[in-house]
């Protein structure tokens, strides 16, 4: 009973998901779980796989490996990965918008949302029939969809614009639409593949406040690069790299941890440390107080994220094969820092600073005859001169 009360506490649970494309491993062993009423965001460096996840899940890709589980409300679970795609947003209630906007531009808001709820339109018009007639089942549908668009068009901030064409609206406006639209199909799991993706910091705003309010009632997996907007509104943060999880979390443990900040916002090695003196986490700046280890580093490559050729590409008998070589992670570079400073002997330190203080006075002492027998010649100098003038009174 308390697993069960556990699992429903989650929308989404991804266990060991891995999609490959012939030999190219795009998510290699990916797990991570998604709470309800919560927004999720899944960030990382361009490339480490967020969109491939987000394709997984709502039926583009079936992945190569892993289980993908979504539990509803009602106490029912569907399992994505063996569902048809088009059976995702209708049974499971999964929606989704794109990186691309994807308005239907010729048409009015209203229109736009309203053909989102075609399915439930169609079976209130008996797929045409019913509706020709204008049977009170059909109308009563109609007045319901025309509400819950114009529900949503107050939501996004767009009721006073609901016949004009979507093709007018500003971009941060259409943003706004394309998730007010995504809404009317009654999702229980939305998932954003970066929203706030040109927009001004004002149309960010919107954007927060909107999301915020849909967080009420139906559960958020965001994917965004905008960390202005992550760190406002997520709840729990999951990082990738290269298609594999380096960190999750809250956002506050995420924003800290040197891995994402060596991975994600592609800081050098020798840099990081100065990355978290402005963080000001001081537990994280001990661990890494050493200098580059120049065994971690990538080694000489055409390409500056893949490292070397020879280690990214092996052959074998069944084919090429293609993988990230062991220097091309910054998160793995930054562990493997972090290991080394943890290997080495806490009391080797110890003895170094007892030397430093020992030559101290080593040094004081030497300085001392120096310094005597600079006086001492002084003084023989100075003596001699008198000598000198006794001669010129003899003379």
């Amino acid at each position: 009973m308390n697993v069960q009360a556990s699992q429903s506490d989650f929308i989404l649970q991804v266990e060991h998901l891995s999609m490959k494309f012939g030999g190219l491993v795009a998510i290699g062993d990916l797990s991570f779980q998604a709470r309800r009423g919560e927004i999720t965001a899944l960030i990382g460096p361009n490339g480490a796989g967020k969109t491939t996840v987000f394709n997984c899940i709502t039926g583009f890709y079936k992945p190569t490996e892993g289980m993908i589980t979504l539990n509803k409300r009602d106490g029912s679970t569907y399992l994505l990965e063996r569902l048809p795609n088009h059976e995702i947003p209708a049974r499971a209630n999964v929606a989704r918008t794109f990186q691309n906007i994807r308005l239907f531009s010729g048409m009015t808001l209203l229109e736009n949302l309203l053909v989102a709820q075609h399915n439930k339109l169609m079976k209130a018009s008996g797929y045409t029939f019913l509706g020709l007639f204008g049977f009170p089942s059909y109308r009563q549908a109609s007045a319901e969809s025309i509400e819950l668009a114009r529900h949503w068009l107050e939501k996004a901030d767009l009721v006073d614009r609901a016949d004009d064409p979507a093709g007018d609206l500003p971009y941060g406006a259409q943003r706004r639409l394309e998730i007010a639209r995504a809404m009317c199909t009654g999702p229980e799991l939305l998932c954003l593949d970066e929203p706030a993706a040109g927009l001004n910091p004002r149309e960010s705003a919107a954007l927060n406040e909107l999301l915020m309010d849909i967080k009420n009632s139906t559960s958020i997996l965001l994917i965004e690069h905008d960390m202005s907007v992550v760190m406002q509104i997520s709840d729990h943060v999951v990082v990738l790299e290269y298609g594999r999880k380096i960190s999750d979390g809250n956002p506050q443990s995420v924003r800290t941890d040197p891995r994402v900040i060596a991975a994600y916002l592609g800081v050098d090695d020798e840099e990081v440390e100065t990355v978290l003196t402005e963080v000001g986490d001081e537990d994280v700046i001990e661990q890494l107080d050493t200098g580059p280890d120049s065994a971690h580093g990538p080694g000489n490559s055409a390409s500056m994220m893949a490292g070397p050729v020879s280690d990214t590409v092996e052959h074998a008998d069944e084919g090429e094969r293609v993988t990230v070589s062991k220097g091309a992670s910054k998160a793995a570079q930054v562990d493997a820092r972090a290991a080394s400073v943890a290997s080495k002997p806490a009391p080797a330190a110890k003895p170094a600073a007892k030397s430093s203080t020992a030559k101290a006075p080593k040094r004081t002492a030497a300085k001392a005859p120096a310094a005597k027998a600079d006086s001492t010649s002084k003084g023989k100098q100075a003596a001699a001169k008198p000598a000198s003038g006794k001669r010129g009174g003899r003379k």
